[in-house]
Formats: C-alpha cells, structure tokens, sequence
C-alpha cells in the first residue's frame, strides 16, 4: 500500500510542478489552485507512503528521481524546453541512483 500512496505522491507532484509552470508566476488563477492542491496533495501522499513504514531514503530518491524525470519529458514533450546530451545524461543518472538505493536494499 505504501507504494501506491507514493505512486500517487509523485502524479501529484508532476500535476504540481507542470501547473507552476503555467501558472506564469502566480498570475493565472486556476493554474496557481492546482499548484497549491497538487503540492499539498503530494506531501500528504507522501507522509502516508512513510507512515506505513517505507524507509525515507527510498520514498525520497524515488519521489524525487522520478518526479524529476517526468517533469524533464514533459518539459521537452509539451512545453517547448530543448533536449541535450547533458539532459539525457542527468536523467539517465537519475534513474540509476533510484535503482541502486533500491537494489542497496531497505525498501520493503
């Protein structure tokens, strides 16, 4: 279950993230709403994922690695954003320190 309450905290956080983008720094109503929701959503999902006895470090570096992925393809995907050697790189660096935290073991 704890998977699942992260899974949800990362979706809510990639809402979050893109809609701070569209927002145009807090001057767009609806797109500032769903900023706040989304990231109140997020810290909830997450403190869930903990409460049900996920290690921090793993929730974390999934949470944040992920998120971080994901907002970097949406980025490039849907907002016009370029992408280069070094992006792929960090991405691709990314995902692997995700996995060896996982593979280094703790997660349950």
């Amino acid at each position: 279950m704890a998977w699942f309450m992260l899974a949800g905290a990362i979706v809510a956080e990639i809402l979050a993230t893109t809609a701070l983008k569209l927002s145009d720094g807090f001057s767009h109503k609806g797109w500032s709403l769903l900023v706040v929701a989304g990231y109140g959503t997020a810290f909830y999902l997450l403190s869930q994922a903990l409460r049900l006895q996920m290690e921090v470090g793993t929730a974390y570096a999934v949470w944040s690695g992920v998120g971080t992925a994901a907002i970097a393809a949406i980025g490039v995907l849907f907002l016009g954003e370029s992408l280069t050697a070094a992006k792929i790189a960090g991405i691709a660096l990314i995902i692997a320190g995700v996995l060896v935290l996982n593979l280094a073991g703790g997660a349950h």
